[in-house]
């Protein structure tokens, strides 16, 4: 299992190959919320995603001769560009239907991109047959010790940046799909922040985190597609994420797409960021539902959308 030793680890394989991402904010956004917003701008790491740290600790540690893995397009950049600046051969399956910069930036990143129907294919099935039949190291999204440990390295900036802003005990947003950037901050707030509690966000209708941690025992979403939050749509939590969500998260936190749409124009009005749909529901839960405390810090986990999508956010 992940633990504080191995996140340490992978905090120095990252060291000089991921960007040490800034926590900001703005008095607009405290005088909407009602309290500070700290916001993690993840949205700035390589790829425009958090998924670099995870997917660079896991090609580094296992010096694999070749990867691949299945994504909607966060995770599949991360991976085409660890395999790239490793010299290795890259195999990205992806939805047909991942927003098309997603599929072109995992291209231009020298990946061989496999498509595939998410409501009628099996992807687990499709990569561990290719896998097998290439001699290809799967790397995967959420499940996997080395990936959810150096996800968890954006824990340890989010500890030392909250300290410098004074902020010691507050709830910690974290847009969720599978759990592996949500377990692996967990992790490391646990044993350099332990004021901080770290609360999963999710989209209406793909809440299955939420649900879980209600029930205490895992539960699965009824559909796989169908929200324009793609990145962070997964059937369930993982076998290795689950036991870590369930023993560190808070209460999750459900946004409706309007309001993640919201999220996404106020992030680009008042912090000049860009964001994605699926990487803008942290922000949605901290500014449009009810929080406790005198700050909260929301991770704006991802900012590889469609111009399409961004038009329609600025609409709001």
């Amino acid at each position: 299992m992940t633990d504080i030793t191995m996140i340490d680890a992978a905090a120095a394989r990252l060291k000089g190959h991921a960007r040490r991402t800034p926590m900001l904010s703005s008095p607009f956004l405290d005088d909407l919320a009602g309290r500070r917003v700290l916001v993690k701008a993840e949205c700035l790491q390589h790829t425009g995603s958090f998924k670099f740290r995870g997917a660079w600790n896991a090609v580094s540690a296992l010096e694999p001769a070749g990867v691949i893995a299945f994504s909607s397009g966060n995770h599949a950049q991360g991976v085409a560009l660890a395999a790239r600046i490793k010299g290795i051969s890259a195999v990205i399956i992806m939805p047909s239907d991942a927003p098309a910069i997603k599929i072109a930036n995992t291209r231009d990143l020298g990946a061989e991109v496999v498509l595939y129907d998410r409501a009628t294919e099996d992807r687990d099935a499709l990569g561990a047959r290719l896998a097998a039949e290439r001699g290809l190291t799967l790397i995967k999204p959420f499940d996997m010790p080395e990936v959810i440990a150096g996800q968890g390295t954006c824990g340890l900036e989010i500890a030392e940046q909250a300290a410098d802003e004074g902020v010691h005990e507050a709830d910690v947003l974290v847009c969720c799909g599978g759990g592996g950037l949500t377990s692996g901050i967990a992790l490391a707030l646990e044993a350099r922040a332990p004021g901080l509690r770290v609360r999963p966000a999710e989209p209406e209708g793909f809440d299955d985190v939420a649900r879980s941690l209600a029930s205490g025992t895992v539960q699965r979403n009824a559909s796989l597609s169908g929200s324009i939050c793609d990145a962070i749509i997964t059937p369930q939590p993982g076998d290795l994420t689950w036991p870590i969500l369930r023993r560190l998260c808070g209460p999750g936190a459900v946004v409706s797409e309007e309001q993640a749409l919201k999220a996404m124009a106020l992030a680009h009005d008042r912090l000049k960021l860009v964001l994605e749909p699926g990487g803008a529901v942290a922000l949605a839960a901290a500014l449009f539902l009810p929080q406790t405390g005198d700050a909260v810090i929301a991770v704006a986990t991802g900012g590889n959308v469609d111009r399409a999508m961004m038009v329609r956010a600025l609409g709001q």
